[in-house]
């Protein structure tokens, strides 16, 4: 399955969540088994043998991919939820997002000291959230080895507040 399917898959959705945004709808791909398997598949690829022990997943959308992703690649899921979200103490951190601003959370002890962890989510726009993440990851003890996004906005410069962190989308509108 190619890149080039995936992307021609990929529906867009002018004003939504607001006006002026032209969202990327996945759902198009996660109803296709054999795309959504070619997803999954092109992730797991590239991390196969690589010693990730956690797939840290950016809610929601993120859950989607992470889950079968971690499943694949034998490690545990760390779900990255909105504020007030996890029932258990938790690292929180702010950030500005395309359209307003908002506050994820992690639980504390869901890393080990250093452990490789892959982040991942479905869509990379201005970068807030996923940098937010990796410092989530950070303060709980998890090592970022990589970054991943089924789709990047390039026009957006989302990779600019990621330099950090080695970054991986294979579709770039």
């Amino acid at each position: 399955m190619s890149i080039r399917k995936l992307k021609a898959a990929i529906r867009d959705v002018p004003d939504f969540p607001k006006p002026g945004i032209l969202f990327k709808d996945i759902t198009t791909i996660l109803k296709d088994p054999v795309l959504f398997r070619a997803a999954i598949d092109l992730f797991a690829k590239r991390h196969k043998d690589k010693g990730i022990k956690k797939v840290a997943v950016i809610d929601a959308r993120g859950f989607l991919f992470g889950s079968a992703l971690a499943y694949k690649l034998k490690a545990g899921l760390v779900p990255i939820r909105k504020k007030g979200k996890l029932p258990y103490r938790t690292f929180e951190e702010s950030y500005d997002l395309e359209y307003g601003s908002a506050t994820l959370a992690v639980h504390e002890d869901a890393f080990e000291p250093g452990e490789p962890v892959l982040l991942i989510d479905d869509l990379l726009a201005t970068g807030g959230t996923a940098q937010a993440s990796a410092r989530l990851i950070e303060r709980a003890g998890g090592k970022v080895v990589e970054i991943d996004f089924l789709i990047e906005l390039g026009f957006l410069k989302g990779r600019e507040k990621l330099t950090a962190y080695s970054v991986f989308a294979p579709i770039v509108f």
